[in-house]
């Protein structure tokens, strides 16, 4: 069931932020935000449209500076865009003149030797169930295994953190249903190196589905007002009459929040 957290988990935290805001000229978007993931969690961060969800997470990559505040990675304070931290955006970003497997590559040109780069971009694309298409070029590939190559990408880094921005929103509803099926055990697979992962969505079905926690973010400006825990068994399934009451804890809580504004 989904309850309200009252006390913090003790467990090291993988990556924190504290009071963290940005603005836009004298205008902030979002404050005094503080929130963290621990050790093989799953956060979700749920709102409004228009509470700067997408825009918190860039500040967490420091893909756009915070105007106020701090992001810790494993308690280091993270001052520029970091190899440990990767963002999957909602728009599935394959380059359409390479491969597959040179897409993956792209992760680690520069840092590994040719060998090692073509070894681990196969393994990854073998991890999300691609190795028979490596040579194949996006316009051959459907939305799915497009956000597959991405994510292959991603985990090819070998980041300690994953963001995800609503990645499945462009994708049909059964394809989006297999990849939600399938990415919990995905990122946190033994073969990667990923100690948490953070996902932004409207869709609050797939948050439980997914989710460990969940932040809410609401207000203008917009801050973390609760933080949810979804206390379910895994694998989750709609039909459990458990996960209903989870998403229609969620849709409440926003409600309420919304009120309030």
């Amino acid at each position: 069931m989904a309850q309200t957290v009252a006390s913090q988990l003790h467990t090291v935290v993988e990556l924190a932020c504290e009071n963290l805001g940005f603005a836009y000229g004298s205008k902030f978007i979002f404050k005094d935000c503080n929130l963290k993931t621990t050790k093989d969690e799953f956060v979700a961060i749920i709102g409004p449209t228009g509470t700067g969800k997408s825009t918190l997470l860039r500040t967490l990559a420091h893909l756009i500076p915070a105007t106020v505040g701090h992001v810790f990675l494993a308690g280091e304070e993270v001052r520029s865009p970091s190899p440990e931290i990767a963002l999957i955006h909602q728009s599935i970003a394959t380059f359409p003149w390479m491969t597959a497997l040179d897409n993956v590559r792209l992760a680690v040109m520069g840092t590994l030797n040719k060998k090692e780069a073509g070894e681990v971009s196969a393994r990854m694309l073998d991890l999300v169930g691609l190795s028979a298409f490596r040579d194949d070029y996006p316009k051959e590939m459907s939305g799915g295994m497009r956000q597959r190559v991405a994510i292959a990408r991603a985990l090819a880094a070998s980041p300690a953190i994953l963001l995800m921005d609503e990645p499945f929103v462009h994708l049909d509803e059964l394809t989006a249903d297999v990849l939600r099926n399938e990415i919990y055990s995905l990122v946190f697979n033994p073969e990667t190196s990923l100690k948490s992962a953070i996902l932004v969505s409207h869709n609050l079905h797939e948050v439980v589905q997914l989710a460990d926690r969940v932040y809410v973010m609401n207000g203008i400006p917009a801050t973390i007002v609760d933080e949810i825990r979804i206390d379910l068994p895994r694998p989750r399934s709609e039909r459990d009459p458990r996960f209903y009451d989870c998403v229609e804890h969620l849709y409440k809580e926003l409600n309420i929040r919304s009120d309030r504004v």
